[in-house]
């Protein structure tokens, strides 16, 4: 039995399905503790395949390869020096696969436990694809008694309770908890909790990277038996960070270990989409990106964002004018490109829009104007990026914040054509509190305050007809995204919503175009998880839906 322990936290990225290149990761960072003088090595939750795995880990195969390469990995722990605690996919009593947690040491897997709670809310859909533990265990190294909880097993009490009840002296919790604006705090109060009922300090150790959707923020950090937070690894960065825990009279407490700094809300958000869009485009193997540059606040953005991840050198921005285009949206565009470093580009889309016109006359014959012309507009500039895309193989960056995709303020085929969007699951006063924020830092060392102060500060218009303006279509966004905060985020009722002073008939008519747009969204590309609900993932509604909520009408109106 040790008076002394020291666990190696690795927060490292994976790549989903990569399991050679995870063995390859996993083996030098076991190297890279051992030589720290680690006792015990901590991965994330399901290291080997990544996390989420879906439907992956229904696969046999798949499942077998995991199980060979942590035969393997166990062959690093030989001589007795080093444990390790790995996640994978383990072969289940019935068709399903379970979530373990492998202890490997003296050159063999040692023991396996597996999750017990499995998650089925949000973002997580594990009761379907994994079977559940059905009691937790306790690994004992070098005399030390380790309860591991993995992920949901810590957010409530009977998990951690039990493995206090087989005497457990540590908690040792893998995790694959993805980022969103609140995320942080919930993790540190849940686990504050597990260890004021138990008594028992805990290391927690999350994935960091980017997974379709998905960000993994990292964010590790040890507890002392009080709750008292004794470690912190970095955010949005891999990192491996070593925990000195000492035995005394009244149990073990962490004696030595570095302490990150953490970001605010903003700069995380930030982060996020950065990580996300970066591992997105370099897991999936595209060469870099292309995006419509049209002057506005969100398209710079997304162009700065894609510089800060990529690299300006992989980022290229085109401005497709048509005869609506000011000539402040072609300065500013060219400006905004000009500070990050990206190639610009300009291509107008007038001799397209005129074919069309010319295609489509007989058939309009009779017909004015209207959102027709526009739309095709939009889907002559989606075609040109496909193009472009199609030629040099960068993949499409779409642009639309979180308050057009609810509304519908989005044309199919248009602006909503692309590979990939960071601003999904932004509403688009957070994309302005996030410009400000880029101008007056620059966490990348790319640009400085790269967006031109007047795309700030223009009324946002799409250009698709003379003197177009956003707020033409919809209430100003700080009342539309309100309303939308309150329809999505919090699944609100419109009476809860319009006594927050809100106007009943913009409620209303936001709640019949979220509903209505539905079909839109569900052939939207994917982007980052940043709110409580992104859509997609976590907010899942029907596209044939006739549920409406209704304003209760004030006393004195009713019949």
């Amino acid at each position: 039995m040790t008076d002394r322990l020291c666990i190696a936290s690795v927060q490292a990225n994976p790549t989903l399905g990569a399991i050679e290149h995870n063995e390859a990761l996993a083996r030098d960072r076991i190297r890279e503790a051992r030589v720290l003088g680690a006792d015990v090595v901590l991965f994330s939750e399901l290291f080997l395949m990544g996390y989420p795995p879906e439907d992956l880990v229904l696969k046999p195969a798949a499942v077998a390869a995991c199980q060979a390469s942590l035969k393997r990995l166990a062959e690093e722990t030989s001589g007795g020096q080093i444990a390790v605690l790995m996640g994978a996919p383990w072969p289940g009593a019935g068709a399903l696969p379970r979530n373990a947690l492998a202890l490997l040491c003296d050159g063999e897997i040692k023991d396996v436990t597996f999750k017990v709670d499995l998650p089925n809310y949000g973002v997580f859909d594990e009761r379907r694809v994994f079977e559940p533990g059905a009691a937790p265990k306790v690994f004992e190294v070098k005399g030390v008694k380790l309860g591991v909880p993995v992920c949901e097993d810590i957010w409530s009490g009977g998990v951690c309770g039990a493995l206090k009840a087989l005497g457990a002296e540590i908690l040792l919790v893998p995790n694959g908890s993805p980022f969103r604006y609140t995320a942080l705090d919930e993790r540190c109060d849940i686990a504050k909790a597990r260890v004021a009922e138990t008594g028992v300090p805990m290391v927690y150790v999350n994935q960091v990277g980017g997974q379709d959707e998905l960000v993994f923020d990292g964010g590790s950090f040890c507890l002392q038996p009080d709750g008292e937070i004794a470690q912190r690894l970095p955010l949005f960065q891999q990192a491996l960070g070593l925990s000195v825990w000492g035995r005394g009279l009244d149990g073990w407490r962490l004696v030595e270990a570095g302490m990150a700094d953490w970001p605010g809300q903003l700069e995380a958000m930030y982060r996020a989409m950065v990580l996300g869009l970066r591992d997105y485009v370099g897991k999936s193997g595209f060469p870099g990106v292309v995006l419509g540059m049209s002057g506005g606040i969100d398209s710079a953005i997304t162009a700065v964002i894609a510089a800060d991840a990529l690299g300006a050198g992989k980022v290229r921005c085109v401005m497709l004018p048509s005869r609506y285009t000011s000539q402040d949206s072609l300065e500013d565009a060219k400006a905004c490109a000009e500070n990050i470093g990206c190639a610009y580009e300009t291509i107008s889309i007038e001799p397209a829009v005129a074919a069309f016109s010319q295609m489509l006359g007989p058939v309009f014959a009779g017909k004015g104007p209207d959102l027709t012309e526009e739309n095709i507009q939009s889907r002559v500039r989606g075609v040109t990026l496909m193009a472009i895309s199609n030629k040099f193989g960068p993949m499409v960056l779409t642009t639309g914040n979180k308050s057009e995709m609810a509304v519908g303020y989005a044309t199919l085929y248009g602006d909503m054509c692309g590979g990939y969007n960071c601003l999904k699951d932004v509403y688009k006063t957070d994309v302005y509190r996030l410009a400000e924020w880029r101008n007056a830092n620059d966490p990348f060392d790319v640009a400085k305050a790269p967006i031109p102060a007047r795309i700030l500060t223009k009324a946002p218009s799409a250009e698709l007809r003379p003197g177009q303006k956003d707020q033409d279509s919809l209430p100003p966004y700080e009342v539309l995204d309100a309303i939308l905060h309150g329809l999505v985020e919090e699944e609100a009722t419109l009476d809860e919503i319009v006594s927050r002073g809100l106007p009943a008939a913009d409620v209303e008519r936001v709640q019949r175009l979220l509903y209505g747009s539905e079909y839109k969204r569900r052939q939207a590309p994917p982007g980052v998880k940043i709110g409580l609900k992104a859509f997609g993932r976590d907010r899942r509604y029907p596209l044939v839906n006739g549920f409406r909520d209704k304003i209760t009408p004030p006393i004195a109106d009713r019949d």
